[in-house]
Formats: C-alpha cells, sequence, structure tokens
C-alpha cells in the first residue's frame, strides 16, 4: 500500500503559549482548552509554531 500524507492537529507558540487544534469540521484552526480555559496566549504575538522539523508528514506504517 502506498504512504499516507497526514496533517498536525496541534500547535503551541513557543513564545506565549498561545494553543490551537485543528478543527476538522471547520476546517480551520481553533483555540485549544485546558480545564475549561481558551489557551489565547498573547494577542499581539507574532507566534512562533513549535516546526522543528521532528513532524512526519509520510505515514508509512503499512510498508
Amino acid at each position: 500500500m502506498s504512504a499516507q500524507v497526514r496533517t498536525p492537529t496541534a500547535r503551541v507558540c513557543e513564545i506565549c503559549g498561545r494553543s490551537e487544534v485543528w478543527d476538522e469540521d471547520l476546517e480551520a484552526w481553533q483555540l485549544a482548552r485546558e480545564d475549561g480555559e481558551k489557551q489565547v496566549g498573547n494577542p499581539h504575538c507574532l507566534h512562533e509554531w513549535d516546526i522543528n522539523g521532528t513532524f512526519n508528514p509520510v505515514d508509512d506504517s503499512d510498508s
């Protein structure tokens, strides 16, 4: 079977701590909630998402 491409489902800003999760229904990033509280971070931050090369978009678990 061929490899499948996956997309990330969560991200966190390394500067302010804003957390977002991908909403499949809305097809958009939405604020994450922790203990019922939105993880908004700093609204004036130029977010630096935790993209460091460890996420592998290719899922070849069947090979």
